[in-house]
């Protein structure tokens, strides 16, 4: 027998459990949080309160329904959805520029729906900015669809998302004649010919329910309800009357098997065409903007993405794939957002300069519209309103290039040149400024009509160093976020794009790359060294190239060879190999592939070090005597010891003939000979 004890210890737990079952039978059901629509609105006949319980938001006096949406539908109340795209602010902002630039005043909601130019850009895939369309996978059936009209658009929206994508090949297939449209009956072409024989959208389910079985236009929409909100029960009641209605027609049953196992299937995605030609017409808005008015639009979209730098990076990218030139802030040009000047140019917004405030950019913009271009920083500082445009605002302007343009003799260097007292000329300036304006406004003017205003002399430009290349893009960044007027690495563009097969952005995904040696280049942006509990050393350090940056660490043997390249503004050249990931003994999952550092150079030393020879390759069409003529000279100016070769080809023919080191031809491999052959427009390969 058991002890008293131990059955009341039993006892006791039974007790327990049972309580805290009842207390878990009492929580089952109830509400554990409430939620807010984004964007869901319920429209009543009446005051809200007379028909459903509302609540107040939280931390808002918004009221909301305390029933959700899918009761205050049943309920008889009308719930719509209202959607904010800044896409629209977008095209109103583009809008505004052309007119500003061309005095032409567009209407987007006019566009030709048959515009070629638009439609090409579709075909070749350059949708970078456009609405819907800008992923890679979107830009790739782009180019393989090559849309010729509006409806391709429509579909390829509301294809392109989980579910319908696995249709899309057979969509393009069908389009080009690949693959034969088939019609599972005769009367459904007058609805699917469209969308090539594939149910893409609910309206089609709609049509053709009523028209194969006579559903009535309301039994047709909860068909529609049913397959968007997936509510089987629905669909199951429904299909025997669909069968049924549409067999008396005399539709053969089987088909109409077929077609309703098909419009089941499609209720996991199926898509409001309403919704995805409205997606569609303000995509084909933004291309129509992008095609016709390249740097207004692209000025739009940067100055729609000013809050994200790397947003406004990727964008500037996009610009100088499109040729469009891209210059800095300038106070006699630019307005507060992105902007394109006279000649065509995207011009940086002056809103985007760190410490430069909205009132100050407001009063440098309207002294400036008002009156005329600033014709110095002296004419500046005395025009504008110096309680709001501060030294911290001037300083920010200075170094983000904004004061370039205002006297070719002052470099940027010059206006934090300090002199005995510590002051720096862009101060001196700021007091001359000061003075000025505040002997305005004492000047009398005497009895004899003389102005007595006294004369202030304007502060000596100090002589001083300008600074290197690498110093004037680290201050442009500070203000700004990214590289203006160049980049670090633009002084090793023939190393990088010569000696390196990689980008920093290929880091992202190392499973292709297991097995294999990357080499890039890149600058150190930043390097944290450590030191691990077991007393070894290793480090943290950020690399930047033209697209991105990347974070590595560095451990063991490899930081006790290649530590001193980690140190800031570093050009680097490197070599790594990805190994596959170890292998948890407990889970069995694999790690993400590791890098093993095999060469760590400076990048000043790549040509030096690997180029053996250089060769010229020329078209046969563009071997002209001029031109040749000016090779000379720059071959002879630029002797050395690398071997040159040359190569000569003919497209056409399919033939090239190479010519195995010229005689006495041997050059010097440096920026100034590769920069004169560029300028001359000749190719050439290092190897």
């Amino acid at each position: 027998m058991q002890k008293n004890s131990e059955l009341i210890e039993i006892a006791q737990q039974e007790d327990l459990q049972g309580q805290t079952l009842n207390q878990a039978r009492v929580l089952e059901g109830s509400v554990r949080n409430t939620g807010i629509h984004a964007c869901g609105v319920i429209i009543t006949p009446d005051d809200i309160t007379n028909f459903v319980p509302v609540a107040l938001a939280k931390d808002s006096s918004m009221y909301c329904t305390q029933f959700d949406n899918a009761v205050v539908e049943s309920a008889g109340l009308l719930k719509m959805d209202f959607l904010g795209l800044k896409t629209l602010t977008l095209i109103k902002d583009t809008v505004k520029i052309v007119k500003a630039r061309h005095d032409i005043t567009l209407d987007p909601e006019n566009f030709p729906l048959d515009d070629t130019k638009t439609y090409e850009l579709f075909q070749r895939g350059e949708t970078v900015g456009i609405f819907q369309y800008e992923s890679a996978g979107m830009q790739k059936y782009m180019k393989e669809l090559k849309p010729t009209v509006f409806a391709d658009l429509i579909a390829m929206n509301a294809l392109y998302r989980p579910g319908p994508l696995e249709y899309i090949p057979s969509f393009i297939d069908r389009k080009h004649g690949r693959e034969e449209i088939i019609y599972d009956l005769d009367a459904c072409e007058e609805y699917l010919k469209e969308t090539y024989g594939i149910t893409v959208y609910q309206e089609q389910v709609m049509l053709l329910s009523q028209k194969l079985a006579d559903f009535t236009k309301g039994e047709a929409d909860i068909l529609r309800k049913a397959m968007g909100k997936k509510q089987k029960a629905v669909l199951d009641k429904m299909k025997p009357k669909f069968i049924e209605q549409a067999s008396k027609k005399g539709f053969k049953t089987n088909k109409l098997e077929k077609i309703w196992k098909d419009w089941e299937a499609f209720a996991a995605y199926a898509f409001n065409k309403s919704h995805s030609t409205c997606y569609a017409w303000i995509a084909y808005q933004t291309a129509y903007l992008k095609a016709h008015y390249p740097a207004e639009y692209m000025a739009a979209v940067l100055s729609n993405n000013m809050n994200d730098i790397k947003q406004v990076t990727f964008f500037m990218e996009e610009c100088k794939r499109m040729k469009l030139e891209v210059l800095g802030p300038d106070v006699n040009e630019s307005f507060a957002k992105f902007s394109v000047n006279t000649q065509g140019a995207i011009r940086f917004g002056l809103a985007a300069i760190k410490g430069v405030g909205s009132t100050a950019v407001k009063t440098i913009i309207e002294e400036r519209e008002s009156n005329q271009h600033y014709n110095s920083i002296f004419d500046l500082a005395k025009r504008i309103d110096l309680r709001v445009a501060n030294k911290k605002a001037f300083e920010g302007l200075a170094y983000a290039g904004a004061f370039d343009s205002l006297d070719e003799y002052i470099h940027r260097a010059q206006y934090f040149n300090t002199d005995e007292k510590g002051l720096t000329f862009l101060e001196k300036a700021l007091r001359f400024g000061n003075r000025y304006q505040e002997n305005e406004k004492s000047t009398q003017i005497s009895l004899f009509g003389e102005n007595s205003a006294v004369q202030i002399p304007e502060p000596e430009i100090p002589p001083c160093e300008s600074w290197g290349t690498l110093e004037k893009l680290s201050k442009e960044k500070e203000v700004i976020g990214m590289y203006i007027s160049g980049h670090p690495l633009d002084d090793f563009k023939y190393q990088i794009k010569h000696f390196t097969k990689d980008i920093l952005l290929d880091f992202t995904n190392l499973e292709d790359k297991i097995g294999k040696e990357m080499t890039f280049a890149g600058i150190v942006s930043t390097a944290e060294h450590r030191v691990s509990k077991a007393g070894k050393g290793w480090a943290f350090f950020t690399v930047e190239d033209y697209q991105t940056a990347h974070e590595f660490r560095m451990f063991g043997e490899e930081y006790l060879k290649f530590q001193q390249y980690l140190k800031p503004n570093t050009f680097i050249y490197v070599k790594a190999f990805v190994r596959e990931g170890w292998v948890n003994r407990e889970t069995g999952r694999r790690s993400d592939p590791k890098l093993q550092f095999t060469s760590f150079e400076l990048l000043h030393d790549i040509i030096e070090k690997y180029a053996k020879k250089i060769t010229l390759e020329f078209p046969l069409s563009q071997i002209k005597l001029d031109k040749l003529d000016k090779l000379e000279n720059i071959l002879e100016n630029n002797k050395g010891e690398t071997p040159l070769y040359i190569s000569i080809s003919e497209p056409k023919e399919k033939l090239k003939i190479d010519f195995n080191k010229t005689k006495n031809k041997d050059v010097m491999i440096c920026e100034t000979l590769l920069q004169e052959l560029e300028d001359q427009e000749i190719q050439f390969k290092i190897n």
